[in-house]
C-alpha cells in the first residue's frame, strides 16, 4: 500500500514542472502526507489548474465517510500479491472505484513515498524516491465527490492505485507499490476518452532500476509529526547508485526553506 508520502517543492515549481497554474492555491511543505491530510492534484476535468482534495476516497454513493486511501489495479483478485502477476485489472468492478478509474482520473503529486516492511509496516519504514532527481513526479490516482446529507457539504476524495511490488520493494520487502507515471504517460492518464484497455495497460510497477530507497525513522508512524528530520536517513540506500562514491546525497531543493538541503547517506 501506500499510506504516506511527501510534498516539499515550491508551487512554482510544481506549476512549471506540470504546466500548470495555481492562483488561489497555498501549500505548505509536508513530509508526512497521511490519509486525511489535504493535497494537490491534477483532475481530468481541469487538467490546467491544481486542486486541493483530500487524501481518502468516499465514493458518491456511500452513507457516510470511508476515505478510501489505496486502490488495487487487481480488485480482488491476486489476494497473495504475487509479484509475477499478469491476470485481469479488476479495479474495474469494484464498486468504490468502477466509476472513477473510468471518468475520474487524477495526477497526484509527489516528492518522495514512504513504505514499511510487510512484517513490521511502519516500525520499520523506507522514504522511496526516484533517481536522477526525478520530483516531483505523480501517481495514477482517482478521485470522487461525496455530499454529506446531513450537513449538506461536499467532500472531493482521492485514492493512490496501488499495485505489485517491483523487485526494489521485495528487498525491503513489501508487498504492494504505487503506480507511478511516466511523464509521457501522465496527459494520456488524464485523458477524458481513454479506452479502458489503454487506462488499465498503465497500471504497472516502475521500474525498480529509476528508484532507490533508505531507512528512515519510524516517528513517521504518527501523522502528527511533520518535520525535515522525519527523512533522514538512518543507514544506505537499498542499491548502490554509480553516480557517487564515498557519500551518497539526496538533494532536498525547495523543501520548504527555498535553501538546497543536503541529505548524508553513508555508504
Amino acid at each position: 500500500m501506500c499510506g504516506r508520502y511527501i510534498l516539499a517543492q515550491k508551487l512554482e515549481t510544481i506549476e512549471k514542472r506540470f504546466n500548470i497554474k495555481a492562483p488561489d492555491v497555498e501549500l505548505t511543505p509536508s513530509y508526512n502526507i497521511s490519509p486525511g491530510c489535504i493535497a494537490p492534484v491534477i483532475v481530468n476535468q481541469d487538467k490546467k489548474e491544481l486542486r486541493l482534495f483530500r487524501f481518502g476516497l468516499t465514493p458518491f454513493w456511500a452513507k457516510k465517510p470511508m476515505y478510501l486511501f489505496n486502490a488495487r489495479s487487481e480488485g480482488d483478485r491476486n489476494k497473495a500479491n504475487d509479484p509475477t502477476y499478469k491476470g485481469s485489472r479488476d479495479i474495474i468492478n469494484k464498486p468504490a472505484f468502477r466509476k472513477p478509474i473510468r471518468s475520474k482520473r487524477c495526477l497526484v503529486i509527489a516528492d518522495a513515498f514512504i513504505e514499511g516492511t510487510t512484517k513490521d509496516g511502519l516500525k520499520k519504514p523506507f522514504l522511496v524516491y526516484l533517481r536522477n532527481k526525478e520530483r516531483p513526479f505523480s501517481f495514477a490516482g482517482i478521485w470522487d465527490e461525496w455530499k454529506n446529507e446531513k450537513t449538506g457539504g461536499v467532500d472531493y476524495g482521492f485514492s493512490i492505485i496501488t499495485t505489485t511490488a517491483n523487485s526494489l520493494l521485495q528487498k525491503f520487502p513489501h508487498h504492494r507499490s504505487p503506480v507511478i507515471l511516466s511523464k509521457k504517460d501522465e496527459q494520456k492518464w488524464l485523458r477524458k476518452n481513454l479506452s479502458l484497455s489503454d487506462v488499465t495497460s498503465l497500471l504497472e510497477p516502475y521500474p525498480s532500476e529509476l528508484m532507490n530507497a533508505y531507512p528512515i525513522s519510524e516517528e513517521i508512524k504518527n501523522p502528527k509529526n511533520n518535520n525535515l528530520k522525519l527523512i533522514q536517513p538512518l543507514g544506505q540506500t537499498i542499491e548502490k547508485e554509480n553516480a557517487y562514491k564515498n557519500t551518497t546525497y539526496l538533494e532536498l531543493q525547495g523543501m520548504g526553506s527555498g535553501k538546497k538541503r543536503n541529505i548524508e547517506l553513508k555508504n
